[in-house]
């Protein structure tokens, strides 16, 4: 059995590493003969997201290649059962699962509630990956703005950074978009 693979992608807001990420999925589901399964993290809070996720469901469903879609706001962990090792996973994107899964909770933004959050997440991605063929994710890199200082941004980023880090690490390919463009960080453009 092939080892799966994980693919990281970010970049800044609106730069097209969904995108990218849509048809790095769609040449790898092509090669496999496969249909990617779309792991959308986004909830309708307010008009515009709304509409991106509208605008998102919409480049899917046009498109020539037909997309499965899963939507899970929190604990993406739990769709690991339906996963199989055939699979190409797009998680688009980890920012969105953040907020969530920070603002499901009244829970004070403490040490350990954001250990726990980065853990569920990390394991969640971990345990969807290990089950699929290839999982590609998605986030932006909010931490090139400047933080506001107040302790909810201040936490908010560190975390991110931290998520970022680990996915890093686990990552067999590293990709930074900029203005539509991707740039290889990390292993061998395929």
């Amino acid at each position: 059995m092939e080892a799966s693979s994980l693919i990281f992608i970010t970049g800044g807001v609106r730069c097209g590493k969904s995108s990218f990420a849509e048809r790095k999925a769609i040449e790898i589901a092509s090669k496999k003969e496969r249909q990617p399964i779309y792991l959308a993290t986004g909830v309708s809070s307010d008009s515009e997201m709304k509409e991106r996720i509208e605008k998102h469901q919409c480049d899917r469903k046009m498109g020539r290649y037909k997309w499965k879609t899963i939507e899970r706001s929190v604990e993406i962990g739990g769709i690991a059962d339906v996963i199989n090792n055939q699979d190409i996973i797009l998680l688009d994107c980890v920012t969105t699962l953040l907020n969530n899964e920070l603002f499901s909770s009244e829970r004070t933004w403490d040490d350990p509630f954001l250990k726990t959050i980065k853990e569920n997440i990390i394991t969640g991605i971990i345990s969807i990956k290990n089950r699929a063929g290839t999982m590609i994710v998605v986030s932006n890199e909010v931490l090139n703005e400047s933080l506001l200082a107040t302790d909810i941004v201040f936490s908010y980023g560190r975390l991110l950074g931290q998520i970022h880090q680990d996915l890093v690490k686990m990552a067999d390919q590293v990709f930074l978009v900029e203005a539509g463009i991707p740039i290889v960080m990390k292993g061998a453009s395929q």
